[in-house]
């Protein structure tokens, strides 16, 4: 199948049963809605990405790490052999003010927010999970708050993908990826030898996201930005929130015929 047709009925009631965010509402970006996950839903992922909070091209798409981030991260599992045995979900399933980060661990903290996400964590911690990977400091405090975390499962913690502090970036994704080949088995038509990160981040450290991992009916460019990157002026995502009603507004952009 080509497309993502949806979460399996247990995770389908625990998105449902999400807790309410209207009491902290005014540190994300509220009116847009939740984004829940990406990838495998049915017990088969072998690595559960955690990450912190979806952007716009996150809201656009439905799924979760999916802009440059996202981008990103496909990369990284692209270098485990992975093509589609990973679960990605956030710490927040809102977006969250930059500005606003400060209030993070509170919130994190939440016995609401605390539960609900430990149900999700418990539902995605199948056998068939080898590792865990929390990508920054909100899906690392997240993930610190699962008690019942299995501790014979691997965690490996790593700057977030959007990390502005490229050269630490970098080697600990390099580390991260020696750590991981030893223990997440690849996908059949995966191939855990591509060359591991260097000095500098390249348009090669990206990866498309799999059509798998999107709704039917999405175009064909979404998930890709590499047209962006190329472009001039350069553009990381195809989806921005504009200032001064970002609260309310997106803005959306497509590559021109022969672009993408």
């Amino acid at each position: 199948m080509d497309f993502d047709p949806g979460p399996t009925p247990v995770f389908a009631d625990l998105f449902a049963n999400a807790p309410d965010y209207a009491p902290v509402r005014d540190h994300f970006w509220y009116d847009w809605g939740p984004v829940f996950y990406r990838g495998r839903t049915d017990g088969s992922a072998r690595v559960l990405c955690v990450a912190s909070d979806p952007g716009p091209t996150e809201r656009v798409a439905g799924r979760t790490l999916v802009g440059d981030a996202g981008q990103r991260v496909q990369g990284f599992l692209a270098r485990l052999g992975l093509t589609r045995s990973y679960l990605c979900v956030n710490a927040f399933t809102y977006a969250l003010f930059p500005s606003h980060g400060s209030n993070a661990p509170q919130i994190l903290a939440r016995p609401d927010q605390a539960a609900w996400r430990a149900q999700v964590f418990a539902a995605a911690m199948t056998p068939a999970v080898e590792a865990v990977v929390a990508f920054g400091a909100n899906a690392q405090a997240a993930v610190r708050l699962w008690a019942s975390r299995p501790a014979a499962v691997p965690l490996i913690q790593i700057p977030h993908p959007s990390s502005r502090d490229t050269n630490t970036l970098l080697t600990a994704w390099h580390d991260a990826i020696i750590q991981l080949r030893a223990v997440v088995t690849p996908d059949p038509d995966g191939d855990a030898g591509l060359p591991n990160y260097g000095a500098t981040f390249g348009e090669g450290d990206y990866a498309p996201i799999p059509r798998a991992d999107l709704p039917f009916g999405v175009p064909p460019w979404l998930g890709d930005d590499a047209w962006g990157r190329h472009g001039t002026p350069r553009h990381n995502n195809s989806v921005a929130r504009p200032a001064p009603d970002d609260r309310h507004t997106l803005t959306w952009i497509c590559p021109r015929t022969g672009d993408s």
